[in-house]
């Protein structure tokens, strides 16, 4: 029986191979301390963090996340070790809530490695506090037992470290922080949160094996202000998108036989439109993916640890070590150990299986925004008359199977800016020269730009480009010879400068404007239309002041319209040290070859990326931006017109 613990309270420990469960309402940091008799933690190698999440008996997470599990062995502790703190911090720099009090209370759970839960703790009354010790393990009499903590900070993680006597508390926080940005600037969005009542029979929920993630309604659309009683006429406005169209019921499944699946159908999540309801159901495809992988990988190493405890138990006794008894019981491990790997492998292909089939489903009915470049729908394409809600990005895929592609969508605006990274990871295997790297990430950020330009109505979207030396002329070619560019491309020190000038008085001016409530205000010259900023083959041409407007550009940008792309290898710009870290921590990474470097903030998969990148021969995007280009054209000679005739 599980033992809900409130504060102070203890509770026994009846094995010591243990999991510590952790589920928030928004990503936090997990971590752990090691202390003395008296709960003194000796130095950094004492405390297990994202930037060192292994220690001997403990393993953390590391990044942060909404749901966390903690691996524990009591037995593998060393013997100068009596207490274990759980300890849970709010990210710092990230953005997300920054204090406890702002978000749901923390859950804490302490289960065996089957799942079944020993001792729970609801860790309340938080406010100001960014940094909390949840639980501790503690060693009592030879016996190990759990206590409720609880203890919060508002000096964040640093004044909880000083609190356990580490005298470099606040360097390691530091140090905990910027991992866990590292970690950020690498993960995938989080899922949309499911409404209640969606209908869907998900592949999880057949799968079982884990927790489900914790509920997190969704307010449902509200009747615009306005809207005539009954009896009248209804605004069917969704009130965040440009659309007047009613809200259609979602496709009906076909009828399938008793005691069969139900047959997939492109778009039968919840939303107001084909495209919110194909967007969800997207998400939704993920989500099951992560879990039922989740699930898996869970029971292998529930299986492992199994019979490692059976062959342990053998190897301890001496009258069962050697003999016909001890090969039996060894064989008998491994039979069982095989058994449970076997079964979770079935649930597995079952759920994949139906995933697969969805899938198949799905992508030939996705729009060319969440399409890939392969698919037909490009072959109708004509330049939208308004914005889509969501853009691909590339796709995702984890190992277990890797023809089974999740597009990568991302809101649209974007929320921040992309960094195409041109240099080796050593995590993939792209190719060996670095300046066919570098030429794939050209690519790779000409075909984002060009899915970005074919999403906007003609005028809202434009794109600039800075290449110093003009080195990437080959992969730019597409965009200046569609004549969608803003400009030509920038080169040189001057024409780095103009670029970055414009763009950041852009940006000061539309801030200002929106402060003051004021922009009819603005210039009638001011190209209110969304901007995008391609930066290639960085550092090269740039002195302080044009790295200075980088990172402007990058943390203000968004917010009014200005995003930005680097294409660059850290590596080249290590000579600014530090300086630069806060650039990249705000851009989201992108690498042009399959790398597993995207985290969800959900269970902490490692993701392969994939990028968007035009299928080899394929005159597709040369049709795309060609279409993009006249249409531009003749907005241009409209506006020119009209302007004449004034």
């Amino acid at each position: 029986m599980t033992a809900e613990l409130v504060r102070g309270q203890n509770h026994p420990l009846p094995q010591t191979r243990l999991e510590i469960r952790i589920s928030a309402g928004n990503p936090i940091v997990a971590g752990a301390t090691l202390g003395d008799e008296r709960g003194t933690v000796h130095g950094a190698e004492w405390v297990a963090h994202p930037a060192s999440p292994q220690l001997a008996g403990i393993e953390v997470p590391r990044q942060a996340a909404a749901d966390h599990r903690l691996a524990v062995d009591l037995d593998a502790m060393p013997e100068h070790i009596h207490r274990v703190t759980v300890l849970l911090a709010l990210p710092a720099g990230v953005g997300g809530p920054t204090r406890f009090g702002a978000m749901a209370a923390p859950f804490v759970a302490v289960t065996g490695l089957d799942g079944t839960e020993i001792a729970s703790y609801t860790i309340t009354d938080l406010d100001s506090e960014s940094a909390v010790a949840a639980l501790e393990l503690y060693r009592r009499q030879g016996a190990w037992k759990v206590r409720a903590i609880g203890q919060g900070y508002a000096g964040g993680l640093a004044a909880m470290l000083h609190d356990q006597g580490l005298e470099q508390g606040t360097d390691l926080a530091a140090r905990i922080n910027e991992a866990v940005a590292r970690g950020v600037a690498r993960s995938v969005a989080q899922p949309p949160p499911r409404p209640e009542g969606d209908g869907r029979v998900r592949t999880a929920a057949a799968g079982g094996g884990t927790d489900p993630a914790p509920a997190q309604p969704q307010t449902p659309p509200q009747q615009p202000q306005g809207t005539p009683a009954a009896g009248g006429s209804i605004d069917y406005q969704h009130p965040g998108r440009r659309t007047a169209a009613p809200p259609t019921p979602p496709p009906a499944a076909p009828p399938v036989a008793p005691g069969q699946p139900a047959q997939p159908v492109a778009g039968d999540a919840s939303g107001w439109s084909m495209d919110e309801r194909l967007y969800n159901q997207v998400w939704g495809m993920f989500e099951d993916l992560a879990r039922t992988t989740a699930a898996y990988r869970s029971a292998v190493d529930f299986a492992e640890s199994r019979m490692e405890q059976e062959l342990d138990r053998v190897l301890s006794d001496p009258r069962t070590r050697v003999g016909p008894a001890a090969d039996s019981a060894r064989a008998e491990a491994r039979a069982k150990q095989t058994d449970l790997v076997e079964q979770a492998r079935i649930a597995l292909d079952r759920d994949l299986a139906q995933l697969i089939a969805e899938a198949e489903v799905v992508e030939p009915a996705l729009p060319y925004a969440y399409a890939r470049w392969d698919s037909p729908v490009w072959q109708a394409y004509q330049v939208p008359m308004e914005v889509p809600m969501a853009l691909r990005l590339g796709d995702l895929y984890l190992p277990e199977r890797a023809d089974l592609r999740i597009p990568m969508l991302v809101r649209l605006p974007l929320e921040r800016g992309l960094w195409i990274d041109a240099g080796r990871s050593g995590s993939f295997d792209g190719p060996a020269d670095s300046g066919e790297l570098r030429r794939l990430a050209a690519d790779a950020a000409v075909a984002i730009a060009a899915r970005m330009l074919a999403v906007y109505p003609a005028g809202e979207f434009a794109v600039h480009v800075i290449d110093p030396a003009g080195s990437a002329a080959g992969s730019f070619a597409p965009l200046v010879g569609a004549g969608v560019l803003a400009e030509p491309p920038a080169a040189g020190a001057q024409g780095v400068s103009a670029v970055l000038a414009a763009l950041t008085q852009r940006v000061d001016l539309v801030q200002m404007a929106i402060r003051s409530r004021a922009t009819d205000a603005l210039p009638p010259d001011l190209d209110t239309a969304e901007q995008l900023l391609i930066v290639h083959d960085f550092p090269h041409g740039f002195d302080d002041r044009a790295v200075t407007q980088l990172r402007y550009l990058a943390d203000e940008g968004p917010s009014v319209g200005v995003h930005l792309m680097m294409v660059a290898d850290r590596e080249d710009a290590r000579a600014y040290g530090p300086v630069l870290d806060p650039l990249w921590r705000s851009l989201l990474r992108l690498t042009p070859v399959a790398d597993d470097h995207l985290a969800d903030p959900w269970v902490g998969h490692a993701w392969t990326y994939e990028p968007p990148m035009v299928p080899p021969g394929s005159r597709v995007l040369d049709q795309v931006l060609g279409e993009v280009g006249r249409a531009a054209q003749a907005l241009r000679a409209a506006r020119a017109r009209q302007s004449y005739g004034g």
